[in-house]
């Protein structure tokens, strides 16, 4: 017979690294999938996951039925946990033109980022077409997060700039990729 979720937590919450176990043999394939999801890398998810973990074992005596399901629970904790993480990534110091020079280069020298692009070749040749700034506006946009804003402050440039250079280089590489907007195909 199965031990329900409630029980598990509540033997987490008496500090039985039984129940603990079990519990993590149960849901370490969601969390670690739903960390990947949202952090990219494995590495990186394995850290997020192993946190995740940690908290519904700190705060398992804070469970509440009646707010939500156990895996809603815990699929919770796992993305604030991997939101913490890419937040503390992207607060990481950059320098626009070094990013450009790794992501424009024959070479990769940064494969935990280049490792996420199906075709590196294809998407560094379509960055090379781009004027720098568009190019500096889309990698932040789409690698690192970076809002219209984070990216006008960043560059010094109006709000409106910075939020064309998004759309005008996301627009030439879907030209570039053939990718359609049309959402009836």
């Amino acid at each position: 017979m199965e031990v329900s979720d409630e029980a598990l937590l509540a033997g987490m919450a008496a500090g039985d690294p039984q129940a603990a176990t079990a519990f993590v043999r149960r849901y370490q394939s969601r969390v670690y999938g739903l960390a990947v999801a949202i952090v990219g890398g494995s590495a990186t998810a394995d850290d997020v996951a192993q946190e995740a973990f940690v908290r519904a074992w700190r705060f398992a005596g804070g469970y509440d039925a009646r707010r939500g399901g156990v895996l809603t629970w815990l699929l919770t904790i796992t993305r604030n946990a991997a939101i913490d993480t890419v937040r503390l990534r992207r607060d990481q110091p950059y320098d626009p033109d070094v990013l450009l020079a790794v992501l424009t280069t024959s070479e990769a020298s940064d494969d935990r980022q280049i490792e996420q692009v199906a075709d590196t070749d294809q998407v560094r040749a379509a960055l090379r077409r781009l004027p720098r700034e568009q190019a500096a506006a889309v990698v932040l946009a789409s690698i690192y997060g970076f809002s219209a804003r984070e990216i006008a402050e960043r560059e010094r440039v109006p709000l409106g700039t910075a939020k064309t250079r998004i759309r005008l280089g996301l627009a030439r590489l879907r030209d570039d990729f053939e990718v359609s907007d049309d959402k009836s195909a």
